[in-house]
């Protein structure tokens, strides 16, 4: 069995007595606002598409639930408005 020798990272500070040369970066070119945001957000890879259907069913359980309150709402409006009409009559 051989046995490798451990790889050691060093940075380099200065060699013989003058420290390297810095990297500049280039200027900086004015960019909008959704320009620089589009660097920093990550589209979702395809994995993800279970998290989305499970999303959309709850979405469409949620908006079902509102149209039923809604419905049952209007529909004991048009009954209360029914009986109030028959007893002024």
């Amino acid at each position: 069995m051989t046995q490798e020798s451990p790889t050691i990272e060093v940075e380099v500070v200065a060699i013989d007595g003058a420290t390297p040369p810095a990297q500049v970066a280039p200027p900086a070119v004015p960019r909008q606002a959704w320009q620089e945001m589009r660097s920093r957000v990550l589209p979702l890879g395809g994995r993800w598409w279970p998290l989305w259907v499970v999303l959309a069913a709850v979405a469409l359980v949620f908006l079902l639930t509102v149209g039923l309150v809604v419905g049952l709402l209007y529909l004991i409006l048009r009954v209360i408005r029914g009986i109030l009409r028959a007893v002024i009559r």
